[in-house]
């Protein structure tokens, strides 16, 4: 089959991308290369197990032609990172919210069966843990981005779901919960790279708030195999599966758990929510997702555990910072 996976120079469709090619599908990645990087997929297009069109998942004309051209789609293109979303609030959430209006109007006018990643985030403030694909949802002040974002996730979630109900499309849509891993980076506040970052360069871990709150983190290997497994599935169309690892840790033992894997001597600065993002900011103790649906229907779980994940952002960070070292020939010794 030939996928199009919108994102897909991204850390998670880059991931997916190796994926499928490794498993014999074709693969068109269009991007617009704002968050992601050529640099993730050139492995792949040099050698033309992949070709990659840069643009944006906004220009309708492009998009209807790329999908004309595959048999399904990743949506995987979205605004990524609460840096990003303070910073850029309104472009992320036009990208998020159009985006999902371009590329899914798109697969139901060709009949591509199409599957969309949410965010966790979704669940607001729910008071409920694990949480459930029905748990009640509490979004906070709708003004703060963080809560903006996910109103343009939820959108693109009952989207999918009334093409597939009043179109007959074949869409699903998996929610994502704190996905990690190799080539993931901490520009836009993704933790667990820029702990790695800071720890290796012998910097303070940089921990906002209290450091008690709680996240399940999921390996980015973990996630594509639920991801791949979830498009593949007849059972899954039309369906929210949450994908994540019920294996929780405090923010305060992940950065103590960097500083011993990476044989650092770092030590860590607490940083007020309000300082490290926005005045007003608001933040959970715990995300806890219940995986029984998406284990059901594809026979899904998480195999990888957080130390897992932290060796191979260790190893990852580590190679990069070797290979971005000057040669010889390019130190001025003036």
């Amino acid at each position: 089959m030939k996928f199009l996976l919108t994102g897909g120079a991204g850390f998670i469709g880059s991931h997916v991308a190796d994926a499928l090619v490794a498993r014999g599908d074709e693969v068109l990645i269009l991007d617009d290369l704002s968050t992601g990087s050529r640099g993730n997929v050139e492995h792949l297009l040099s050698d033309g197990r992949a070709e990659l069109v840069v643009g944006s998942v906004l220009d309708r004309e492009r998009v209807d032609e790329c999908m004309s051209s595959v048999d399904a789609c990743f949506h995987l293109a979205g605004a990524v990172g609460v840096r990003l979303l303070v910073d850029q609030t309104l472009d992320s959430i036009r990208n998020n919210a159009l985006g999902c209006d371009v590329v899914m109007s798109a697969a139901a006018r060709h009949d591509r069966r199409l599957l969309f990643t949410s965010s966790s985030e979704v669940y607001g403030h729910s008071d409920e843990q694990p949480l459930s694909e029905r748990a009640p949802r509490a979004i906070g002040y709708r003004m703060h981005a963080r809560w903006a974002y996910a109103i343009s996730k939820m959108f693109g979630e009952v989207l999918a779901q009334s093409c597939t109900l009043e179109l007959g499309s074949e869409m699903t849509v998996a929610r994502l919960f704190n996905v990690v891993g190799p080539r993931q980076t901490g520009t836009y506040g993704m933790v667990l790279p820029r702990f790695v970052v800071q720890a290796l360069n012998g910097a303070e871990l940089t921990v906002f708030g209290s450091g008690e709150q709680s996240r399940c983190f999921l390996h980015v290997e973990d996630a594509v195999a639920g991801l791949l497994a979830l498009i593949d599935s007849d059972r899954a169309i039309g369906g929210v599966y949450n994908v994540g690892s019920a294996e929780s840790v405090r923010i305060i033992d992940l950065a103590r758990l960097v500083i011993e894997r990476a044989g650092s001597t770092s030590g860590v600065r607490y940083i007020p929510f309000d300082v490290a993002y926005e005045p007003g900011f608001e933040d959970l103790d715990r995300r806890v997702p219940d995986t029984t649906a998406v284990e059901e229907a594809i026979g899904w779980t998480a195999e990888r555990t957080i130390e897992d994940a932290v060796a191979d952002v260790i190893r990852d960070a580590s190679s990069r910072a070797q290979d971005d070292r000057p040669t010889p020939s390019s130190i001025d010794v003036a």
